[in-house]
């Protein structure tokens, strides 16, 4: 039997946090649904709610102490499982991405997850029980041109969670990095866009030719597999899992 478990899920108004959410929630699991975006993370919630699970919406700028801190105390239930998923995309070649946008990135990405890790983890430890599950990439594990930052801070979360593997090793805590090829988003779609127009090519091409054929599978990753890793993860089973990369490529990376 599943134990329910309190969520807080960043960036959780849509796509990937949208979709885990709606997935744990249906296994019994209480979602903290996070976004800068308050109205959207309420939707998403209220949506869990009609369907019968249980939810809240919190708005949350991982940037920022403040709003870390403030989320935190407002919250219904003690956080068992973080899933750090908030992220954003900027395609440019180096020479023209801004470096305000460069560091942007990294402070969403990166800094963020060290934030909101650092604050949930105190109460973790007095409860004796935590899991911790940050949303990588491909871009984890390889990298693709016109992505410096967004690859820069997706392999800067692999080194990361090795530390906080190893300060945590005495107690029931683990924290772990999921590393998807694409999972069909609006991020995606907006990417698929820039793609085209940074190499002057048809989206359907971008797809095909740069998204899709380094994939021996061949197809997008999808919500469900993401919630059910996570919810292994959250697992008994899982607990000497803990530093490492959890890669959902499609084959991608043993070629």
């Amino acid at each position: 039997m599943t134990t329910p478990r309190c969520i807080l899920i960043t960036g959780a108004a849509s796509g990937i946090g949208a979709g885990i959410a709606t997935e744990l929630a249906a296994a019994g699991h209480h979602l903290v649904v996070t976004d800068v975006n308050l109205d959207a993370a309420e939707s998403v919630a209220a949506s869990i709610r009609t369907a019968g699970g249980s939810a809240e919406a919190l708005a949350l700028d991982v940037t920022s102490d403040d709003s870390v801190a403030a989320a935190l105390a407002a919250v219904s239930h003690p956080v068992d499982v973080l899933v750090n998923n908030a992220g954003l995309q900027h395609v440019a070649p180096l020479e023209e991405f801004p470096i305000a946008k460069w560091d942007f990135l990294v402070q969403v990405m990166l800094v963020g997850v060290a934030r909101l890790t650092r604050a949930v983890l105190p109460g973790m430890r007095e409860r004796g029980f935590g899991r911790i599950v940050n949303i990588g990439s491909i871009h984890s594990l390889v990298a693709s041109p016109y992505k410096s930052a967004y690859v820069a801070a997706k392999h800067g979360l692999l080194g990361f969670s090795k530390v906080l593997a190893l300060e945590t090793a005495g107690t029931d805590i683990t924290i772990n990095t999921i590393c998807p090829t694409y999972v069909k988003t609006p991020l995606v779609d907006k990417q698929i866009a820039d793609q085209a127009r940074t190499r002057g090519i048809p989206e359907a091409q971008v797809v095909s030719e740069v998204m899709l054929k380094p994939m021996p599978k061949g197809v997008f990753i999808t919500f469900e597999e993401l919630a059910g890793i996570t919810a292994f993860l959250m697992s008994p089973a899982a607990r000497n899992i803990t530093g490492h990369s959890i890669d959902v490529d499609g084959g991608w990376t043993v070629q």
